[in-house]
């Protein structure tokens, strides 16, 4: 099934910001997902079974390295428009 997500990582006590969220836009990439990354959270869209894969091999590896908040929105009706 098609879907769309919105998904936003915050970690947290660290000095760098970006490492975390390179590791998180490659994972996304590798289970063959679109992503369009913002200032405040990152645009998907791809097959459902890719993206909660993506997100649990994410989850699993961000956290063995770094404190994250992870917020996730996710629909199977939203159009299939690159966001504004």
């Amino acid at each position: 099934m098609k879907v769309q997500a919105e998904i936003s990582i915050y970690p947290l006590r660290t000095k760098s910001l970006s490492e975390p969220i390179k590791e998180f836009c490659k994972i996304l990439c590798a289970h063959g997902l679109e992503i369009k990354t913002t200032a405040m959270s990152t645009f998907i869209s791809g097959e459902s079974k890719n993206l909660f894969k993506a997100c649990d091999e994410i989850f699993k590896q961000l956290t063995q390295k770094y404190e994250i908040v992870m917020n996730m929105k996710i629909s199977n009706a939203c159009p299939l428009d690159e966001p504004k």
